[in-house]
């Protein structure tokens, strides 16, 4: 529950004119991309990526939730997203959590939020239900 709160203590930020949402946008689907591949390279399972943008209470423009088997896998997902990030985009997290337990493990790229889960807590958060109103893209391989 911890990570929900993070999310909480901060605002998505907005841009101030049209060319600045277009290079968002733009910069936005390049680390969901990347963050996707990295997620699917650590052999990641049903990933999906939520479109948050028409939410006014979202926090941030997308969630990426994904699941791995164990805590070792979850760990492993984490870093290898946040290494991509770097490599790829040059963008560091905002915030990260939950690499103590490694039950869930959120990354928070601002506008773009990673939650790597272990099964049992994706059942029992429901991010998916929470965010209903949300599109839901699949990004199983």
């Amino acid at each position: 529950m911890e990570q929900l709160a993070v999310l909480t203590n901060r605002k998505k930020k907005e841009p101030a004119t049209s060319q600045a949402s277009a290079k968002r946008l733009t910069r936005n689907s390049k680390i969901i991309k990347t963050i996707i591949a990295a997620i699917q390279a650590k052999k990641g399972q049903h990933i999906v990526s939520l479109d948050l943008r028409k939410i006014n209470e979202a926090v941030a423009d997308f969630f990426i939730i994904c699941e791995a088997g164990s805590q070792p896998q979850v760990r492993a997902i984490a870093d290898h997203v946040q290494d991509q990030l770097l490599l790829v985009c040059g963008e560091k997290p905002y915030h990260h959590e939950g690499y103590h337990g490694l039950h869930w493990v959120l990354i928070d790229y601002v506008n773009v939020v990673v939650h790597v889960m272990h099964p049992e807590s994706r059942k029992f958060y429901r991010l998916e239900e929470m965010w209903s109103d949300a599109s839901v893209l699949e990004h199983d391989e």
